[in-house]
């Protein structure tokens, strides 16, 4: 375990839950799925395109004309044009998003519950967090972090814990894929995207989210709350995890009735 200082401040027995077995098809494929839950329903008005006059005579022969619906009405800009149907201007869409589309997929909790276990598991395997991009330095894992860190509020202290626990590296990783969205991301105040940085698991948030705000990349999140979104950015497990003491207490146990 390290302290604030950066230096070793004592150890922790690992619980069992680290010892699943490493299922990347099954976190993927979870990741996926509880992603969905997040998904807003979209739609097009049912009448979209559809508010005009056109029609069609079936068939309009002899008047040499095409087949398709025109907009009734003289001496009007609309007139004789083409409406009412798709791929014409000011027409419907062929085939519009619909608002009842199910996009909310189920997961079984028992899968759920393993493909977490084993994206915890997955942090402290040194070979799949560097295959991930992560810059750490550390001969082993996972990092375990005195409770301290959740007292901590300024940006200022957490970058500097950071950079003493061997991690400089990672943050400038992580700030150099730092660019610009352009477009509608923009415009609808998604201004920037950046790298997946370290993740902090606590019990208590005591001000150290907030200090995490401003930096690009790293995230806080309860241990009670943790997921395969979480772990697994993507589907791919093995991001890098900063655990605290009191939050390994509390995954004891987890693997509890769950076939590993």
């Amino acid at each position: 375990m390290v302290g604030l200082n950066g230096k070793p401040s004592g150890q922790v027995v690992v619980p069992d839950v680290f010892a699943t077995a490493l299922r990347a098809d099954l976190v993927k494929r979870v990741f996926w799925l509880v992603g969905s839950h997040g998904f807003q329903p979209k739609g097009r008005d049912p009448m979209a395109g559809e508010r005009t006059t056109a029609e069609t005579h079936s068939p309009p022969t002899g008047t040499g004309r095409s087949r398709i619906p025109r907009v009734k009405g003289d001496r009007y800009p609309r007139g004789g044009l083409a409406g009412g149907v798709a791929s014409v201007v000011k027409g419907r869409l062929p085939h519009p998003p619909r608002s009842e589309k199910v996009i909310h997929f189920s997961v079984n909790k028992k899968e759920r519950i393993l493909a977490t276990d084993s994206a915890i598991a997955y942090t402290a395997n040194l070979d799949a967090v560097k295959a991930r991009g992560h810059r750490v330095r550390k001969p082993s894992l996972p990092l375990i972090v005195a409770d301290d860190i959740e007292t901590v509020e300024k940006t200022s202290e957490l970058v500097s814990f950071l950079e003493k626990v061997d991690l400089k590296a990672e943050l400038d990783r992580v700030e150099g894929r730092t660019k610009r969205n352009s477009g509608k991301r923009r415009l609808r105040g998604r201004v920037y995207r950046s790298g997946v940085g370290p993740l902090i698991v606590v019990t208590n948030d005591r001000g150290v989210g907030k200090a995490a705000g401003g930096i690009p990349g790293v995230q806080v999140t309860r241990v009670q709350d943790v997921s395969v979104l979480d772990l697994a950015p993507g589907g791919v497990p093995g991001r890098l995890t900063l655990w605290t003491e009191s939050a390994l207490g509390a995954l004891e146990g987890r693997t509890k009735g769950v076939a590993s």
